[in-house]
């Protein structure tokens, strides 16, 4: 198998664990969420038929029957009871306050008691988080006896929609880290190419580049080479006549070392060319916007 099979096979394993990850934390959050939102939701249900129980109190009424609580819509349940009876809605705006600020998923809500013989709202008012922004009419006045049922409409809970993000939010990061462990991976293997080629040496023209010894050599001279200038001349042999990115070549010579260079890359290229001066027919040209080319010509 070739180095870059190689490569390519260790990119694949962790991606693969990092989506195996990814899909468990996923699968943990999304259970254990749910099973405290069931809970939370139950205990809500229990609490919507208190109110029922203390507004048949409030009534006069400790014989008759709360119906049970029914799901209407998405956020919406009804109270219905077993006889008519009459409220005071000051004293149903203090109940449901009061009990409600017992259930961990609710913020605002709206109350609408609706009159079973025509379906009109007989009495309504909306509760919120923050009690200045309360809208509650009618205090007071007391509603006549009659049959009603109570909707009550709860505003989508904030944590319902953070909730997904909680639980992809993380994702980003894992990814990140992901990358990040790829990257380094990456980079070790490229420079384990680069170490270890079989082949030291390269023919420049009429230069011979002996990368292990740090040398140029031709028939008439020898010139010795510094580990930067190795390094930088070794990617342009590996590539002749195409353009390198400046920014691959910062990375691979300095920044994967730590170091973060500015101008340091244009004066080992120059120190570069005027060692590759033994032949006039190779150079290092500058794409301009791109990066660098070792050109030789035949």
């Amino acid at each position: 198998m070739s180095d870059s099979q190689n490569l390519f096979s260790g990119k694949r394993k962790y991606l693969f664990l990092l989506a195996l990850l990814s899909f468990i934390l996923v699968i943990f959050a999304t259970f254990s969420m749910a099973d405290k939102d069931d809970f939370n939701i139950a205990r809500r249900e229990v609490l919507l038929r208190k109110i029922g129980h203390e507004l048949l109190l409030q009534s006069g009424d400790s014989v008759s029957r709360v119906l049970p609580v029914k799901k209407i819509a998405e956020n919406e349940y009804q109270i219905s009871f077993e006889k008519e009876f009459s409220f005071q809605p000051d004293s149903l705006a203090n109940t449901t306050r009061r009990l409600l600020a017992n259930d961990p998923l609710t913020s605002d809500y709206v109350v609408n008691v609706i009159n079973c013989g025509n379906s009109d709202v007989a009495y309504g008012y909306a509760i919120s988080k923050n009690r200045k922004e309360d809208n509650i009419p009618c205090i007071g006045r007391i509603q006549p006896k009659a049959c009603y049922v109570i909707n009550i409409k709860f505003k989508q809970k904030v944590i319902d929609k953070a909730k997904n993000g909680y639980l992809f939010a993380g994702l980003p990061f894992l990814a990140l880290v992901g990358f990040l462990f790829l990257k380094s991976g990456t980079t070790r293997k490229r420079k384990t190419l680069l170490d270890s080629k079989d082949t030291n040496t390269f023919t420049l023209g009429s230069v011979l580049f002996d990368a292990k010894n740090r040398k140029l050599i031709t028939n008439e001279k020898t010139i010795d080479l510094t580990g930067t200038e190795t390094r930088l001349l070794l990617i342009f042999a590996l590539s002749p006549n195409e353009t390198i990115e400046r920014g691959r070549l910062q990375k691979e010579i300095w920044e994967d070392e730590g170091v973060i260079v500015g101008r340091s890359l244009d004066m080992f290229i120059s120190k570069l060319r005027k060692k590759l001066e033994l032949d006039s027919n190779i150079n290092i040209v500058v794409i301009r916007g791109k990066g660098y080319k070792l050109e030789i010509r035949s």
